[in-house]
């Protein structure tokens, strides 16, 4: 696993929009930007990621914008600067020789899992999910913060929140809060190579050219595969069949454990099969925990695609730990 350089103070950090661009909220995405210089680093923008669409812009285009960061020896590291629905239309178009050339962090959140679970699986350099380039908000919390020293190398185990703000807050601006609580059938332990990300964009990547997760899962056998996923609004139903035809296609393999998300927005069609009981009837024995801090209710930890992780779980609480091997 190759591990790009960590970030040092006055780095330049880039933002392209690889899905949707951030106009429809530019003075949000004002705030995030001086979160980002007031730990340090100087910013470049591409051209569209200001534009207010849910494609900044064609898909040769945000290829080319995405390739004029990863091939600028300046630019340190690659903030994805929002999610959406449309950046598959981008993937047949990115230079993925560059990128194996001239490896970056490179991080995002939700769609950009198309571009951060391609580059682990397929060219064997290591991502981070948990945080757009859009994502920043002044009142920082522990979440946050342990973003940026992950970019400069001091890697923090982190603990499970002690509350949790749904994605709702942003959708209808309530006040959703709940208290954090994983599940599991009982205290355990697990660790292996992380592998994951949005599972709703996972889904779409099986049996394209950007799949190739038996791969890596074969060349990391010995470690052992530990599964993430990030709920968005896939219902539970869906979400069942979505890991069958996984296990199906023998991803589940060498698996010693997997660590599910909260649902942005639950769809659940039969209480008898809601998202934990569809993630213990395809495990079964492996070790699982729900209702995790990641992805789309906040706060979120950050996660490092093909890094050796390490999770307990006792009590409703959880950790993790990252070793860079």
């Amino acid at each position: 696993m190759k591990y790009p350089a960590f970030l040092q103070d006055n780095d330049l950090i880039g933002i392209c929009a690889p899905s949707a661009g951030a106009g429809n909220k530019l003075e949000s995405f004002e705030e995030s930007n001086e979160v980002i210089r007031s730990h340090g680093y100087r910013i470049k923008e591409t051209a569209s990621v200001r534009n207010d669409n849910v494609r900044s812009t064609t898909a040769r285009k945000r290829a080319k914008e995405l390739d004029e960061l990863i091939t600028d020896p300046e630019v340190k590291a690659v903030l994805c600067a929002k999610g959406g629905d449309f950046m598959l239309e981008m993937m047949p178009y990115v230079d993925f020789e560059h990128i194996r050339e001239n490896p970056k962090w490179i991080s995002g959140m939700s769609d950009p899992t198309n571009l951060l679970f391609m580059v682990t699986t397929g060219l064997d350099i290591a991502t981070l999910y948990g945080f757009n380039g859009a994502g920043f908000v002044a009142k920082e919390d522990r979440s946050q913060r342990t973003f940026f020293r992950v970019l400069k190398g001091n890697i923090p185990v982190q603990k499970s929140y002690k509350k949790y703000k749904s994605f709702l807050d942003i959708i209808t601006e309530q006040e959703i809060y709940g208290d954090v609580e994983w599940i599991s059938r009982n205290a355990t332990q697990f660790e292996g190579r992380l592998i994951g990300g949005c599972i709703e964009v996972i889904a779409k990547l099986i049996g394209t050219p950007f799949d190739h997760t038996n791969e890596f899962i074969e060349r990391y056998k010995d470690d052992g595969i530990v599964w993430y996923f990030d709920l968005f609004d896939m219902s539970s139903y869906n979400y069942y069949m979505t890991l069958l035809q996984m296990q199906n296609a023998g991803w589940f393999r060498y698996c010693k454990g997997v660590l599910v998300g909260r649902a942005a927005f639950p769809k659940v069609e039969d209480k008898k099969l809601d998202y934990i009981k569809a993630t213990a009837k395809v495990f079964k024995k492996i070790p699982q925990i729900c209702e995790a801090d990641l992805g789309h209710t906040f706060p979120g930890m950050t996660l490092i695609n093909g890094a050796l992780v390490k999770v307990s779980y006792d009590e409703g609480k959880g950790k993790i730990s990252f070793k860079l091997k």
